[in-house]
C-alpha cells in the first residue's frame, strides 16, 4: 500500500497547491524560454520543494519541450513520474550526507560529462543548507559557469545558511505553508477519492496537525484512514489518536473562567489529566481557543472571511463566550497561557504549573500589570451595565440637589452619637438670634470652624449655630428643645451604624461609609487622599455620586483621581459607582460668613452682643465635619481636612491631625463690646489688628495662589 503523500504526488505544476506565487513564474519562464542555470527552493518541509524540482526536471527534458506541461509519455517522462524508475541524468544529491568538499569535487568532476539520454543533466541538490563552506566554495566556479547541458536545483528549508556567493548566482524561490482554506478541500478530496468515510469535525484537527504542510497533513490522514472502522473516521477516535484535547474540556475551562468559578475551573483540570491528556498540549489547545474568541470578537463575520476554521456546531458557543470575556480579558489570559507555556517547555511537574497558570487567570487583582488592571475595569463595567436597572434613585427629599435651605452632609452621613456630642436644635424665634456674649461653654474651641449668618445649616428654624457646643442631655443647662428637629428636606436620623442593606444603595448609605472611602483612598494615593478628603458627598443620582468642591480647581483634580474613587467606592460599598465633581453649593458653605438672611422670626430680634471672636471663621478646614463641638469638659476638636488640596497629608489619619499651624489668639469671652457698622459674623475680635503684622496663613495661602494662578476667593 503506497502512502498518499507518495500516491499523489504532484506530477505537474498544475498540481501543486497552494503555491501559485512559485509556479506560475516557473511555467511563464519555460514558455518564454528564459531558463536559468541554477534555482534556489526554499521553505518549510512538506510544501513541494523537492516535488517542483522535479517537475522542473521533467519539464527540462521533455521530448517536446521544455515545456510547462510535459507530455507524460516520453521515456524521459515516464522515468521521472513519481511512480517511474528514474533517469540517469537527473541526479538527486541529499546534502546532509553528501555535504562535504570531498563530495563536491565528485559532483564537479563528474558534471562535465555530457547527459546520456536527455537534453539536460540536472543536479537536485536537497538540504542544500547543510553543504559545508569548503563544500560551497568548490563549487563555486561550476555553479558560476556551468556547461550548458547542466542545470542546478538546491532545495533548503534554511535559505540564510547558503553561502552568499552560491545564492547570488541563482534564482531564489520562497515556498510558503499552505493555508487551511486549501488543505481541507483537499484532504476531502482525497478521501473521497479513497472511498472513506470520515465526520467532517475530523478535517480541522488534520488540518491544524499538519501546520500547513502538505506532506505531513496527507501522513495524518493516510493514518486515520489506516485505523478507520467499519463506520469510518470518527471524530473521537481522532481525537484520542492525534491527542488533541476535546473541545468540550476547552468549552468548560472558557466558561470557568467567564463565571471565575475555581472549583469548576480545577476540576477540569483534573479530568483534563486523569484522561491522559498531555498539560501543555492541553494548555496550546487553550491558548488557540483565546486567539479564535479574540478574532472572533473583533471580526463577527471571521467564520465567512475564512478567519477561522471550525465546526459549525462550535460556532455560537464561541460566540457566546466571545461576548462575556472581554477583550482586555481575552488579551490578558492568552498572555498568562503563553508565558506559562515557556515555563513548562522545561518543566518536571506540567500539571502544577499549568494549575499555577489557573489561579493566576482567576485573579486579575493579584497584578498590576496593565492587562490586569483593564480586566477588573472591563468586569466593573459589566456589573455596572446589569446593575443600572437594579439600583434604585434615591429620595427627593433625601438631599435636595440645590435649595436655600438644604441639609448639609454632615448631618445626614454622621450616625446617631451620644447626646453629649449632639448639637441641640433652637427654638424658631430664637433661630435668628446670636448668642450671648456671655455664654463661655458655648465659645468655639481653637481649629473649629464657625457657620456663617445664612448659610444652609442656619437658614432653616430647627438648626442650632454653629461653632457652640451643646451641654449634655442630662444637664441642668440642656434646653427643653434640644432634641433636633428635622429640616423640610432631611429625612430621619438613621440609627446607630446601622448596616447597609443590600441593593438599596443611597446617598444616606454613602455619606456614612465616607469615611471608610478616604481610608481606601489613602491607601492608594496620598495626592488623592489630601484631594478628596475635601469634599463631601452630595446627592446620589443612580450610579453617579455627586460631590461638592470649593472651588474650580479642586473639583479638576479631583476629576483626574476619579479612578481610584471609584476602586475605593468598589471596595467599601460592593457597588460600582462613577463619581461627578459640582462646584459650591449643596452643603458646603462658603468658607467666608455672608450676608445673613433673614429668620423665621416675624419681626427683627435685637441683636446681643456678639460671642468671643471665634465668629469671625477661622482659615481652617472647610465646616463638612460630622463632628459637633465638644463641651468645654472635652478636648478641642479639630477637624482632620486640611485646608488646600494640593499639600500632601504629613500624618496618619488614624492618629487626630494637628491644629491648624497660625491661629488667632483666643480672647476670654467678657465684655465683648458690640460693634456698629459691621456684618453679623464680621465683628472684630479682641484680637489687636495692626496693618504691619505679617500675614497669617490664609492670607498667604490666598496671596500665593492668586499671584500663581490667578485664583479668587469665592465669597
Amino acid at each position: 500500500m503506497t502512502a498518499l503523500y507518495r500516491k499523489y504526488r504532484p506530477r505537474t505544476f498544475d498540481e501543486i497547491i497552494g503555491q501559485d506565487h512559485v509556479t506560475q513564474p516557473l511555467i511563464q519562464a519555460l514558455r518564454n524560454g528564459r531558463l536559468n542555470h541554477a534555482y534556489l527552493f526554499s521553505g518549510p518541509r512538506g510544501c513541494g520543494k523537492t516535488s517542483s524540482a522535479r517537475i522542473l526536471a521533467r519539464s527540462l527534458n521533455c521530448e517536446q519541450g521544455p515545456t510547462p506541461n510535459p507530455c507524460g509519455e516520453c521515456r524521459s517522462c515516464r522515468d521521472l513520474a513519481p511512480d517511474g524508475a528514474g533517469s540517469i541524468d537527473v541526479i538527486e544529491i541529499d546534502a546532509a550526507s553528501h555535504g562535504g568538499v570531498d563530495d563536491a569535487r565528485e559532483l564537479r568532476e563528474k558534471a562535465f560529462f555530457a547527459p546520456v539520454s536527455s537534453r539536460f543533466k540536472v543536479y537536485v541538490i536537497d538540504e542544500a543548507h547543510m553543504v559545508s563552506s569548503a563544500g560551497f566554495n568548490a563549487l563555486l566556479k561550476l555553479v558560476e559557469e556551468p556547461p550548458d547541458y547542466v542545470r542546478f536545483v538546491f532545495a533548503t528549508t534554511e535559505p540564510e545558511k547558503v553561502l552568499g556567493t552560491i545564492k547570488s548566482r541563482t534564482h531564489h524561490y520562497p515556498f510558503r505553508l499552505i493555508p487551511p482554506s486549501i488543505l481541507r478541500p483537499y484532504c476531502e478530496q482525497l478521501a473521497a477519492a479513497e472511498g472513506v468515510a470520515i465526520e467532517p469535525a475530523v478535517f480541522p484537527l488534520v488540518v491544524k496537525a499538519g501546520t500547513g504542510s502538505a506532506r505531513d497533513t496527507l501522513s495524518i490522514l493516510d493514518q486515520l484512514i489506516a485505523g478507520a472502522g467499519e463506520e469510518g473516521v470518527t471524530y473521537q477516535r481522532a481525537v484520542a489518536l492525534l491527542g488533541v484535547t476535546d473541545a468540550a474540556l476547552i468549552d468548560e475551562t472558557v466558561d470557568a473562567l467567564a463565571d471565575a468559578d475555581g472549583a469548576a475551573l480545577f476540576a477540569t483540570i483534573d479530568r483534563v489529566v486523569e484522561a491522559g491528556h498531555d498539560p501543555r498540549r492541553f494548555a496550546t489547545d487553550l491558548l488557540e481557543r483565546f486567539r479564535d474568541l479574540i478574532v472572533l470578537q473583533q471580526v463577527p463575520d471571521a467564520i465567512g472571511k475564512g478567519l477561522l476554521d471550525v465546526p459549525a456546531d462550535e460556532v455560537e458557543r464561541m460566540t457566546a463566550q466571545a461576548l462575556r470575556l472581554g477583550t482586555a480579558e481575552l488579551s490578558r489570559l492568552a498572555e498568562l497561557v503563553h508565558d506559562g507555556l515557556a515555563t513548562m517547555r522545561g518543566t518536571t511537574a506540567p500539571r502544577l504549573t499549568l494549575e499555577l497558570i489557573c489561579a493566576r487567570m482567576l485573579l486579575p487583582g493579584a497584578e498590576q500589570t496593565t492587562a490586569a488592571l483593564l480586566q477588573r475595569l472591563e468586569r466593573l463595567e459589566s456589573k455596572t451595565h446589569n446593575m443600572v436597572t437594579g439600583v434604585p434613585a434615591p429620595a427627593a427629599a433625601a438631599v435636595p440637589a440645590a435649595g436655600p435651605t438644604p441639609v448639609p452632609p454632615a448631618a445626614q452621613s454622621a450616625p446617631t452619637r451620644a447626646d453629649t456630642s449632639r448639637p441641640a436644635a433652637e427654638s424658631p424665634a430664637a433661630g435668628s438670634q446670636r448668642p450671648a456674649p456671655g455664654q463661655a461653654s458655648q465659645t468655639p474651641q481653637p481649629g473649629q470652624a464657625t457657620q456663617p449668618a445664612g448659610s444652609p445649616s442656619q437658614s432653616a428654624p430647627p438648626a442650632f449655630p454653629a461653632g457652640q457646643a451643646l451641654p449634655p442631655a442630662g444637664s441642668p443647662g440642656a434646653p427643653a428643645s434640644a432634641v433636633p428637629q428635622p429640616t423640610p428636606h432631611a429625612t430621619p436620623t438613621p440609627p446607630a451604624t446601622p448596616p447597609v442593606p443590600s441593593g438599596a444603595l443611597d446617598v444616606v448609605a454613602v455619606q456614612r461609609a465616607w469615611d471608610e472611602v478616604l481610608g481606601q483612598v489613602r491607601n492608594r494615593s496620598l495626592r488623592a487622599s489630601a484631594l478628596v478628603r475635601q469634599v463631601t458627598v452630595r446627592d446620589l443620582d443612580g450610579i453617579t455620586v455627586v460631590l461638592v468642591c470649593q472651588n474650580k480647581f479642586q473639583a479638576d483634580e479631583v476629576t483626574k483621581a476619579s479612578g481610584i474613587v471609584e476602586e475605593a467606592l468598589l471596595q467599601v460599598l460592593g457597588t460600582a459607582l462613577k463619581i461627578r465633581c459640582d462646584i459650591g453649593g449643596g452643603g458646603t458653605p462658603p468658607p467666608r460668613p455672608a450676608t445673613p438672611t433673614p429668620g423665621p422670626a416675624p419681626a427683627p430680634q435685637p441683636r446681643p452682643a456678639p460671642s468671643a471672636p471665634a465668629a469671625r471663621p477661622q482659615a481652617g478646614p472647610p465646616p463638612t465635619s460630622s463632628r459637633p463641638a465638644p463641651t468645654q469638659a472635652a478636648p478641642p476638636a479639630v477637624d482632620d481636612e486640611e485646608p488646600w488640596p494640593d499639600l500632601p497629608p504629613s500624618f496618619d489619619e488614624e492618629e487626630p491631625p494637628p491644629a491648624p499651624m497660625v491661629q488667632v489668639p483666643v480672647a476670654p469671652a467678657q465684655a465683648v463690646p458690640e460693634y456698629e457698622g459691621f456684618e453679623p459674623g464680621d465683628e472684630p475680635g479682641d484680637e489687636v489688628v495692626d496693618k504691619d503684622a505679617p500675614l497669617n496663613s490664609e492670607e498667604q495661602a490666598m496671596k500665593l495662589l492668586s499671584e500663581m494662578l490667578g485664583a479668587q476667593k469665592i465669597s
